[in-house]
């Protein structure tokens, strides 16, 4: 039984962030506030090491298992300790936006390799395969990569995100699936559970851009991983992640269509515009039961072929970006204080 396995990844998860965070405060890796922070105090950064180190420790116990391929464990072990190293040198010393983007995309390519490419897949009647479908999938993973790391950005969020999400799946999996694929998201859950302990509002330390980004293509990959199993099982990851999907793309569009550089930080995200309204726990709450209560039921219809893809993407997408826009998603507002 793995379940033993899993109490160990939470608890290395919470021992390894507490260590991380005396570390941080040692050697002065904070997170000063400035006008677009979402906090009023100096916040040591980079704990997201924990859940990057215990996740990646847990993979060969998987394949062992016979729970993880050889193939998937490669790729997830290559992108995902690649986008944390480029993640975690850009806490500790700014890295230029073009070498970051070039790390992100040899990551992307190297998720594809080990995968074959990406898994045909069919929508509105259009086939995506071959190179268009690995050019869109190194997209998809890159954008992961990025979007995780713009939503990053309340306490307890991204993590709250990554648990949700990674648990709706598994239930979609025993549902669908039968069981095999159930456990690599269940120990990033577990891992993330741990850190999830001292980031959760009011945060005693941050994720940092080696946590976020991490999660966000370790996510992004078990989508395309899921897809080769079933087409249905990718769309259902692409539901279930969601209101971050939907949120920063929107958010990215509205600033386009207004002119303003995309690539400068700012706070106009739709999640930091309810916080500033409502509180980081009360959205960070909010957000992890959209998940279980809206967002997974319809992921369980699509992954059981009760509705189609479209069908479900657009009952998931089309209320989150309302919600996005009534919220004023991609203009530029004072910070929470």
């Amino acid at each position: 039984m793995m379940f033993p396995w899993l109490v160990v990844v939470f608890a290395s998860s919470w021992l390894m962030t507490a260590c991380l965070r005396r570390y941080a405060l040692v050697r002065n890796v904070m997170d000063i506030p400035n006008e677009r922070s979402a906090h009023s105090i100096p916040t040591p950064r980079g704990g997201g090491l924990s859940i990057v180190l215990t996740f990646l420790i847990s993979l060969p116990v998987l394949v062992f298992a016979g729970l993880l391929t050889g193939t998937e464990f490669l790729a997830f072990l290559g992108a995902g300790a690649l986008v944390a190293v480029i993640g975690f040198a850009d806490d500790h010393r700014h890295i230029s936006a073009k070498w970051r983007l070039l790390g992100h995309f040899f990551a992307a390519a190297w998720v594809l390799i080990w995968f074959e490419g990406m898994a045909p897949v069919e929508m509105l009647g259009v086939s995506i395969a071959g190179w268009k479908g690995v050019i869109i999938a190194a997209v998809f993973l890159v954008w992961m990569l990025n979007l995780y790391n713009f939503m990053d950005g309340i306490d307890g969020l991204a993590s709250v995100q990554a648990i949700s999400v990674c648990l709706g799946m598994c239930v979609v999996y025993w549902l669908a699936e039968g069981g095999r694929l159930v456990w690599a998201p269940l120990m990033l859950a577990g891992a993330v559970a741990g850190f999830l302990c001292w980031n959760f509002p009011p945060a005693r330390i941050f994720m940092g851009d080696a946590g976020s980004g991490f999660l966000g293509v370790i996510l992004g990959a078990m989508a395309l991983q899921a897809a080769w199993t079933s087409p249905a099982l990718m769309w259902s990851w692409l539901i279930l992640l969601g209101v971050f999907i939907v949120d920063s793309t929107f958010t990215l569009v509205m600033r386009l269509i207004r002119g303003e550089k995309v690539y400068q930080a700012h706070s106009s995200h739709a999640y930091q515009g309810a916080a500033r309204r409502w509180g980081h726990t009360r959205v960070t709450l909010t957000i992890a039961a959209l998940n279980i209560v809206y967002l997974l039921p319809i992921s369980i219809l699509v992954a059981l072929r009760s509705i189609d893809a479209v069908s479900g993407l657009m009952l998931a997408y089309v209320p989150l970006g309302v919600v996005a826009c009534l919220l004023k998603a991609g203009r530029s507002e004072p910070a929470v204080k």
